[in-house]
């Protein structure tokens, strides 16, 4: 089974960045998407926001991004152990 997402959002939020009871780097974010799509054959506005996390070299090369800016991010979806909404595990950006 495949578990990948892309995701073209801005940042709207940034944790500072901190360390896992392991030692490794980690990151917490809110995306915010806004796209137009074409739905049923019907143009559609649409608006998303999710949490992301990164780890490791990833969670410190976010850590240097602005506010606002945007990006493509990839990689896949999980639920956290005490939580109901899937999070998006960032595994690269790229620049738009």
């Amino acid at each position: 089974m495949e578990n990948r997402v892309a995701l073209t959002a801005r940042i709207a939020e940034a944790e500072p960045l901190r360390c896992t009871p392991a030692g490794l780097p980690a990151i917490t974010l809110r995306l915010e998407h806004e796209s137009r799509q074409i739905e049923a054959g019907a143009p559609r506005e649409v608006r998303a926001a999710m949490k992301a996390i990164a780890f490791g070299a990833m969670a410190e090369r976010l850590a240097r991004k602005n506010i606002g800016s945007l990006w493509t991010f990839t990689g896949f979806l999980a639920n956290p152990r005490n939580g109901k909404t899937a999070v998006l595990h960032i595994q690269d950006i790229q620049q738009n």
